[in-house]
């Protein structure tokens, strides 16, 4: 539990870290829809890290049922979820996913980052909408995964 906690700390400052270094412009990245893409998966892996940050104090603290035969899934998460915050901007900004919140006179990146924090939040609902969105679009069936009753998951 420890090996993890102290992992995701250590993503967490580095990711922070990334970011302000993008702000400053210490990090050169010329195109803005890269600098938005990593924006967003930076708010992904942070919203990641939360979850997980979250799960081991619920399952450590509050439930008393810590297992690491979850361990794997601690440190693979946060990652995963730096991975659906760039996506969740691919879909924004390909229009396959629309924001329903009125868009201010002076529009900023600001939905782009709340949807990539969420989505790498949850990263299970977030993959299950993009399949409904590939099913409904493209006629892609569901994965077998998505498919099954998760009602045992945890953390």
């Amino acid at each position: 539990m420890k090996c993890a906690f102290a992992y995701l700390i250590i993503l967490l400052i580095i990711y922070c870290i990334a970011g302000l270094l993008i702000v400053a412009n210490r990090i050169s990245i010329f195109d803005n829809f890269i600098r938005l893409a990593i924006y967003c998966g930076l708010c992904g892996g942070i919203g990641g890290v939360t979850y997980c940050l979250r799960g081991i104090y619920l399952n450590a603290c509050v439930s008393k049922n810590w297992d690491a035969l979850w361990l794997p899934w601690y440190f693979i998460r946060p990652i995963v979820s730096v991975v659906c915050g760039v996506v969740s901007c691919l879909f924004l900004k390909a229009g396959l996913i629309l924001l329903e919140a009125q868009q201010p006179a002076n529009p900023t990146n600001l939905a782009f980052y709340a949807l990539a924090f969420i989505a790498g939040l949850n990263v299970d609902k977030f993959i299950e909408k993009l399949e409904d969105i590939a099913q409904v679009s493209w006629g892609i069936k569901k994965s077998r995964t998505a498919q099954k009753d998760d009602s045992n998951a945890r953390p």
